[in-house]
């Protein structure tokens, strides 16, 4: 048989031989031929079958969506109501007034400013058809997977949701806004589709339109703006709450001129503008914000607080909330508002010389800010944000650009207690545990050298102290090497955990993080302390307490008052030390001590003295008062010494004045309540080999505090000497001499600050 009738025979039995001697189209050990398990439901033809089958159905549902929805009505949103905020008691504290808004026709606004528009939002504006599908598959994508908004729009998508849809991030509405801009593009012209955008379009400070927008930014009207001018609008328009150049921090403001830049080059590559004459454009600034009226007083800022919540809580924007329809109930308790601004107003702002008729340019520089909280609810029962926004637009209690110093010490040695951290030599660091207080000593076991100066150059302890004593003296030296003991990282995320909130530049792993060289705000410390003040409970600080509206639900993203962040103990014996620093007569925070309450406390001052801050609770409150050195105008941080004719200005001085007249007038009358501390694990008491008192070092001459020490720091009158509770078996710090009765031998009370710094 030849090899045509063999290869016929073999083909009619079925068994043709692939190469390699498998048979195709058999069954074998090997699996091959009939595909089994998943792959016989998944094939090249099948796959794209299902791809082209997808596509059609979408385009059949475009087009059934083309002739089934209709170009609507304007939207009801459209129509701005008014937002009522209440105080805590109910009664009316403001309400915001009619929508900012006035139509300009489109050759009212000058050529290259609308170009600008087009350049940064839409270069293909005047060629497209409303829509760039690439931009809205994006946006569909990134909706139904729940990854958020995404870009992409068209000027023409804009307008339609501005003009016609809600702001809702759905995907039925963004299918919607798709048909109807189709629509729209064939039923308008393209310079009339451009002024709708341009007047319906929200630019933030209250402003619809870009008339309102010219108005709020620079003061003019929209006919008069240049190109300079036309732009920051322009670029501001994608984030006016982030992008607004009065409050935008630095990298805000590095965003902004890249956009700026960005929408001057796409004017040049679309030939709307001149290359050299693009070079010549400089930014211009705008003129600071106006306040709305009945936003007198403090009423702005904690309005502005209460927007930035509902923000946070889910609000999408704040062109939602500044659409109206809201009735939003504060925590704010008008009594203990009133007490607060008076106690600004009675213990700093009264010794200001804020016209500069004596002398005194630096009082122009002074800012003040404070938050305070009911650590058992969570609730922001009072808050201080400025003279008012006439004068400081941005909320002095919400600002994040100044460090809190020394007020972070107590989040170290909470780390401390919280990971049983232990000294070089191998011993727990608890509230007893000796260390050398040397001015300027270096730290040991950081990979980043760091040797840091003591307040006024001092040596504290010659050279051993205790812990508590450290805390109440606000050694530097000691807490420099603490923190390098518990680890920076460490602490951070003890920081993190009890409230505060990371950012970009924290110095997460270097020694002088223990000093407080983060950035933070009295609203972030509040919620630090008042986790302490609740034995270890998360507090998270809330100024809302009932926000309605009819289409939306508030829902706050944390609770006030959460899980346990940190152990009680950890967080008794925290605030026992805190105690000392109030009731020690050298303490740093002795100025607030009184009768009247039983308090705890830290003071901080940042370097170069730009701020000074004083954090303090009692059982019943908690309250942050931080004032800061900005230079007015360009806004540059500036020292407070000097400030009303006298040296530092450090927490110890205004700040804490201003602490404690609030909080005697919010307390007085009222049954004060004396904290509990049953888990408070002070360690085994320790004796310094030396004196703990604080001496100059060479370089440094005496101040009025610096006789001003114990001669005997084992214990402070806040100390107990027998442990109350313990979180785990520690051994001694050392190989003390228990002190069974410490006495103190501090000397005389110190003058009051602002004469007496500290760090």
């Amino acid at each position: 048989m030849g090899r045509a009738e063999a290869r016929k025979a073999q083909q009619q039995r079925g068994a043709r031989r692939a190469p390699g001697g498998r048979t195709k189209g058999t069954k074998g050990d090997d699996g091959g031929g009939k595909r089994t398990g998943i792959r016989r439901f998944f094939t090249w033809k099948k796959i794209l079958g299902t791809f082209f089958g997808l596509t059609l159905l979408g385009m059949g549902a475009l087009i059934g969506l083309y002739f089934y929805v209709d170009v609507p009505n304007p939207n009801t949103q459209a129509t701005q109501q008014s937002n009522v905020y209440k105080w805590g008691d109910g009664t009316t504290m403001a309400s915001t007034g009619e929508v900012n808004r006035e139509i300009v026709a489109i050759d009212k606004i000058p050529k290259d400013v609308k170009a600008a528009f087009v350049a940064i939002e839409n270069k293909s504006f005047y060629e497209d058809q409303g829509v760039d599908f690439k931009g809205v598959a994006r946006g569909v994508w990134s909706t139904v997977t729940g990854r958020g908004k995404a870009g992409g729009s068209t000027i023409t998508q804009q307008y339609v949701k501005n003009h016609y849809l809600t702001q809702d991030q759905t995907a039925t509405r963004k299918l919607k806004e798709l048909v109807i801009a189709l629509k729209v593009d064939q039923q308008m012209k393209k310079p009339d589709i451009l002024a709708g955008y341009l007047n319906t379009s929200y630019f933030g400070r209250g402003a619809y339109g870009i008339q309102a927008a010219s108005q709020a930014y620079y003061g003019i009207d929209a006919s008069q703006l240049n190109l300079a001018q036309g732009t920051y609008l322009a670029a501001l328009l994608q984030a006016p709450s982030q992008y607004d150049w009065a409050v935008a921090g630095p990298k805000a403001q590095e965003l902004v001129m890249i956009r700026f830049n960005g929408t001057l080059a796409n004017m040049v590559d679309m030939h709307e503008l001149d290359a050299a004459k693009a070079k010549e454009v400089t930014f211009q600034p705008p003129i600071a914000p106006k306040p709305r009226a009945g936003m007198d007083g403090q009423k702005g800022y904690l309005v502005e607080a209460a927007d930035a919540e509902l923000i946070r809580g889910g609000v999408l924007n704040k062109k939602q909330i500044d659409a109206g329809g809201w009735t939003i109930t504060l925590n704010i308790d008008p009594k203990k508002q009133a007490a607060l601004e008076k106690a600004v107003e009675d213990e700093l702002e009264s010794k200001l010389d804020r016209k500069d008729t004596k002398g005194r340019p630096q009082d122009q520089s002074v800012q003040a800010g404070a938050t305070s909280v009911d650590p058992k609810t969570g609730a922001i029962v009072a808050m201080y944000g400025g003279t008012g926004l006439q004068d400081k637009y941005a909320s002095n209690a919400l600002r994040r650009d100044y460090q809190p110093g020394s007020t972070f010490k107590p989040v170290v040695l909470a780390s401390a207690l919280e990971n049983n951290a232990t000294t070089q030599d191998g011993k727990p660091i608890t509230p007893n545990t000796l260390y050398d207080g040397t001015n300027k000593r270096a730290v040991v076991g950081s990979k980043i050298p760091f040797n840091p100066e003591n307040q006024d150059q001092r040596n504290f302890g010659t050279p051993m102290l205790t812990v508590q004593d450290a805390t109440n003296f606000s050694v530097n030296s000691v807490y420099a090497q603490m923190i390098v003991d518990v680890k920076p990282q460490a602490a951070k995320k003890t920081a993190l955990a009890l409230g505060m909130r990371d950012r970009e530049g924290w110095p997460e792993d270097r020694p002088a993080m223990a000093l407080g060289t983060m950035n933070a705000s009295t609203l972030e410390m509040a919620a630090v302390y008042a986790t302490f003040d609740n034995h270890g409970k998360k507090v998270t600080p809330t100024i809302i307490k009932k926000a309605e509206h009819k289409d939306y639900e508030y829902k706050p993203v944390d609770p006030p008052v959460g899980s346990q962040a940190i152990s009680r103990q950890t967080a008794d014996t925290v605030t026992k030390v805190l105690t000392g620093v109030v009731n020690d007569e050298g303490g740093s925070g002795n100025k607030v001590r009184s009768s009247a309450y039983e308090a705890a406390g830290k003071t901080g001052t940042s370097e170069s003295n730009f701020s000074g801050w004083f954090t303090g609770f009692t059982p019943e409150l908690v309250t942050v008062v931080a004032m800061f050195g900005e230079e007015p105008g360009s806004h540059k941080q500036v020292t407070l010494t000097g400030t009303a004719g006298l040296g530092r200005a450090g927490g110890s001085s205004f700040p804490a004045s201003i602490w404690k007249a609030y909080t005697l007038a919010v307390l007085k009358g009222e049954d004060t309540e004396k904290f509990e501390l049953t888990e408070a694990e002070m360690g085994a008491p320790a004796t310094p080999s030396r004196s703990a008192s604080p001496t100059p070092s060479a370089s440094a001459s005496p101040s009025p505090s610096a006789s001003s020490s114990s001669s005997n720091p084992a214990q402070s009158p806040t100390q107990s000497p027998t442990p109350t509770a313990s979180k785990s078996t520690k051994p001694p710090t050392t190989s003390p001499t228990p002190t069974t009765s410490p006495t103190k031998t501090n000397g005389p009370k110190p003058p009051d600050p602002p004469l007496v710094p500290e760090p």
